[in-house]
């Protein structure tokens, strides 16, 4: 049975008593501060009327409180569960294991609870996860041009049929389908945030997204009838400068890009996604204020509609676009990560009030 919340003064009482007993299942935000905990928070305990209860920290986020800096209930809490934490130890020592329940049974972790535990921290289950990084390893092998059932059984697929549907949910076509040497090429770049898919030609940045978004498959599809079927996977030297960018960005020393684009979308879609580029790092807009920003301020549900079509993520910065109300709203690559990213790019917008105070007095 799916874990529901207690009553709100149950809540309350293991918050005072900083109890762990709902560690991973239930968070608190305090409506005077902004900021939502654990309930194991050492943090001086709020007001009961200031505390609203959420079931993990997406809602939280949702709801516009910000992660507290004590307690760290974002990324670090996967961490602090266990469970959470022994299957990611196993998944790093061995990630080309062809994880199942079984696995995860032997382990001694109850296989739904485990499923039940990724999904709510990371959006995605554990096999999920095995899943897309074998799936990787697999689009690595052909990027060597090796043959795809080669492919398939570095990928731990014992069928050539599963593999194929497999690969395909994923990036939207068959392995069989990409092309050697194409004008197009898929590859995969880390970040402290997680992998993400990129997919260039030799002088422009077509598509850079999280694999967790719903609509990769859908977008790589367009992708492979734009160019006509020659896409195909491995890196051109324009790979090499997204992937250096990102690192720059992620250290604090890029607060811009200066990536050539292929915007792939409607006259007003591009207008839309050019005036992201427009926004500062460590600043945020509103749709209406984006709307205004184009000189279309009755067009906020269209803005909307373009800001959640980019495919571009993070060069593209959709996720400084914001609720009227400062609330987070939607972001494909999952609202952790839109936190994450805007938090990031705090220290951006400090260092840019540093430089402008000293250029005021000098």
């Amino acid at each position: 049975m799916m874990f529901s919340l207690p009553d709100p003064d149950v809540l309350y009482y293991a918050l005072v008593a900083r109890s762990d007993a709902y560690e991973g299942r239930a968070y608190v935000g305090v409506t005077s501060t902004g900021i939502f905990c654990r309930l194991n928070c050492p943090a001086p305990n709020p007001k009961p009327e200031n505390c609203t209860f959420f079931e993990n920290p997406g809602d939280c986020i949702a709801a516009g409180f910000r992660p507290c800096k004590r307690c760290h209930p974002l990324a670090p809490v996967a961490r602090l569960d266990p469970l959470v934490d022994q299957m990611l130890k196993a998944f790093d020592a061995d990630p080309m294991r062809r994880w199942s329940e079984t696995c995860v049974a032997a382990m001694g972790f109850d296989p739904s609870t485990v499923r039940r535990s990724f999904k709510r921290h990371f959006g995605m289950t554990f096999l999920e996860m095995a899943r897309h990084r074998r799936l990787r390893h697999s689009a690595e092998v052909l990027a060597k041009g090796d043959k795809v059932v080669e492919a398939q059984l570095s990928a731990g697929f014992k069928s050539p049929s599963a593999f194929r549907a497999a690969f395909a949910k994923l990036m939207g076509r068959a392995p069989g389908e990409f092309a050697e040497n194409a004008l197009l090429r898929a590859s995969w770049i880390d970040t402290p945030i997680g992998a993400m898919v990129t997919i260039c030609d030799a002088t422009q940045v077509h598509l850079l997204e999280f694999p967790e978004r719903k609509g990769l498959a859908r977008e790589v599809q367009q992708l492979f009838q734009y160019s006509k079927g020659q896409l195909g996977f491995g890196r051109f030297a324009l790979t090499d400068r997204v992937q250096a960018q990102l690192t720059e960005f992620f250290v604090g020393r890029r607060p811009k890009f200066d990536l050539p684009l292929a915007l792939h979308g409607t006259d007003f879609s591009k207008t839309v996604w050019r005036a992201l580029q427009d926004i500062p790092a460590g600043q945020t807009r509103s749709y209406a204020q984006l709307a205004q920003s184009i000189a279309r301020p009755t067009a906020m549900r269209a803005v909307a509609r373009a800001n959640g079509a980019n495919q571009i993520a993070i060069v593209l910065p959709c996720h400084r676009v914001i609720g009227a109300d400062g609330t987070l709203t939607g972001y494909a690559g999952g609202l952790w990560r839109k936190q994450k990213l805007i938090e990031l790019e705090r220290a951006y917008a400090a260092a840019s009030s540093s430089l402008n105070a000293r250029l005021a007095s000098s």
